[in-house]
C-alpha cells in the first residue's frame, strides 16, 4: 500500500482546493498518491455526507488517486488527541509517504488549523517504535515521513515554496467543480456560503495566477514547511 505522497484534509474538498494541481502534476510525473480525508464534512451547510462522499469519489477519479479513505472523525469539532493521533498514525504506517501534505496553519475554519497540528504530531509519533499499532490484524512499522508540507486555504498565508501547476490548473478546476453541491452553481437553490460565490471559484484562477506572477510562472500552488529545505542540485528550479 505504499505510496509516495499522502495528503490529508480536515474534509473532502481540502486537499483539492489546497493542492489539486500539485497532485495532478504528481501522478502525471508517475508518483503514486492516497488521500485521507479525517470528517465527512457533515456540517457543511450546503449537501450532506452522502454527496461529499460520491462528489469525493468522482474527484478521485478524475486525479486518479491510488487510493482514497475517510476516518469519519467529528466535523467542526476535531480534537488533537491520542484517538485522533493514532487514527492518522494507522494511516501513515499503512501508506508509508515520503511526503505528506496537510492543511493550512492557520484559517478560517478552525478545523485546518486543528487538522494541520493533528496531523504534524500524528507524523512525528508515527515514528516511534513504541507506539505499537495494528492494521487488518498485523502490526504495522514505524514509519516517519521526510516532509511534511502544509497547503494554503482561505487565508493568504506567505508561501516558503511554490509549485508550478501552469499545465494543470483546468485539471484542478476540473477536481474542484466535482464538489457540485459546494461551489457556484447560478441555478442552485442551496443556500449561499463563501465558498459558493462566484468570487470564490475565480479566486482559485486569480491566487493562482498571481503566485505564478511571483515566481515567475503562469500558475502556481503555495505550501509552508515544518523545517528546512535542502536542495541536492538545481535541477527544476526556475531562475
Amino acid at each position: 500500500m505504499k505510496v509516495d505522497i499522502l495528503a490529508i484534509g480536515a474534509h473532502p474538498d481540502d486537499v483539492e482546493l489546497g493542492c489539486g494541481g500539485t497532485l495532478a502534476k504528481l501522478i502525471s510525473e508517475g508518483k503514486t498518491v492516497a488521500i485521507v480525508d479525517l470528517t465527512q464534512g457533515e456540517l457543511g451547510t450546503r449537501g450532506t455526507n452522502f454527496t461529499r462522499a460520491e462528489e469525493s469519489a468522482e474527484a478521485s477519479k478524475i486525479l486518479g488517486l491510488s487510493a482514497r479513505e475517510n476516518l469519519k472523525m467529528k466535523d467542526g469539532f476535531l480534537l488533537n488527541n491520542e484517538e485522533h493521533q493514532i487514527q492518522i498514525v494507522k494511516m501513515i504506517r499503512k501508506y508509508q509517504p515520503e511526503i505528506i501534505f496537510a492543511n493550512a496553519i492557520d484559517d478560517r475554519h478552525p478545523d485546518h488549523a486543528k487538522a494541520a497540528k493533528l496531523v504534524s504530531d500524528a507524523c512525528f509519533l508515527s515514528g516511534l517504535v513504541k507506539i505499537e499499532t495494528v492494521s487488518e490484524g498485523e502490526n504495522q512499522k514505524q514509519w516517519r515521513p521526510k516532509q511534511v508540507f502544509h497547503y494554503i486555504q482561505w487565508k493568504n498565508i506567505e508561501p516558503d515554496f511554490v509549485v508550478d501547476i501552469s499545465d494543470f490548473m483546468a485539471k484542478k478546476i476540473e477536481v474542484c467543480l466535482a464538489y457540485k453541491t459546494q461551489f457556484y452553481d447560478p441555478e442552485s437553490k442551496e443556500p449561499m456560503t463563501p465558498i459558493a460565490t462566484k468570487d470564490f471559484l475565480e479566486s482559485l484562477t486569480y491566487r493562482a495566477q498571481d503566485l505564478g506572477r511571483l515566481s515567475g510562472v503562469e500558475f502556481a500552488e503555495g505550501f509552508t514547511t515544518e523545517k528546512l529545505l535542502a536542495l541536492k542540485n538545481f535541477e527544476g528550479i526556475i531562475l
